[in-house]
């Protein structure tokens, strides 16, 4: 199905029956991702009166409990509320949700003892394009980032100067394959979230950040449609299902 999107000036066609789906679901076992040092999520059947309600147990229904946690189980999205006292939930502030988004596949810099991603990677991948979204899928793209244990890896990360560039190329949503924009231990300074929802100055409270997204050598980088699915969670974080659809020419 060919659908044709007005947007902003622009009229874009995309194929609707060829969703590019980057997100990582939630499993209830030990293969599920993971990161932050807490154990796998949980899909467990509820129990009533020592009766197990699953239909493979004899009951009507399955009647499952999910029990999880956003940043460290899934492809999740995330408002300023991540890292502020007050309260931004995703639900109120994310009100759109098809967004012009490029993608780009970067392979991080040395930086000390890190892996960094750098302003001058950034810019030689963006150049002067105008886009609502990034999504940035780190190299070696390995199909076991599906499954990994990310806790005391030191992931690679964005240097501050690197957030700095995308704010001023206005890039409102920030998607990445890995489980932090920030370094796993850098003494709670946040320095990527706090440069990318200006902290400092007037919050960016219509910006997200997408993390532990998956994006398959399938998908070629250039210019897609992002359609930024979410779950109505009241919470600073939810759970999300970003699909791309290719534009057609």
């Amino acid at each position: 199905m060919i659908a044709t999107i007005q947007y902003n000036s622009r009229k874009l066609k995309i194929d609707l029956s060829q969703p590019l789906d980057i997100s990582m679901p939630i499993k209830g076992n030990i293969t599920n991702v993971n990161a932050w040092h807490i154990g796998p999520p949980k899909i467990e059947p509820e129990v009533f009166d020592n009766d197990i309600i699953s239909v493979e147990e004899g009951a009507s229904v399955n009647f499952n409990t999910i029990t999880f946690n956003p940043h460290s189980h899934c492809t999740h999205t995330e408002t300023v509320g991540h890292i502020v006292k007050e309260s931004y939930s995703i639900n109120k502030h994310l009100k759109q949700f098809f967004f012009l988004a490029e993608v780009v596949s970067v392979a991080p810099e040395k930086y000390m003892k890190d892996n960094v991603i750098s302003a001058k990677q950034l810019q030689f991948a963006l150049g002067n394009k105008k886009r609502d979204a990034l999504v940035v899928r780190t190299l070696p793209n390995m199909k076991d980032k599906k499954s990994m244990q990310y806790s005391n890896t030191n992931w690679a990360y964005f240097m501050e100067d690197a957030i700095n560039l995308l704010v001023r190329k206005g890039i409102k949503h920030l998607l990445f394959d890995l489980p932090s924009i920030d370094r796993e231990e850098d003494g709670g300074e946040l320095r990527a979230h706090n440069a990318f929802w200006n902290t400092k100055g007037r919050l960016r409270k219509d910006a997200t950040i997408t993390e532990l997204i998956y994006v398959s050598n399938k998908i070629e980088d250039g210019t897609y449609m992002l359609n930024l699915q979410i779950a109505p969670f009241e919470n600073d974080a939810t759970p999300s299902k970003p699909i791309l659809y290719k534009i057609i020419e």
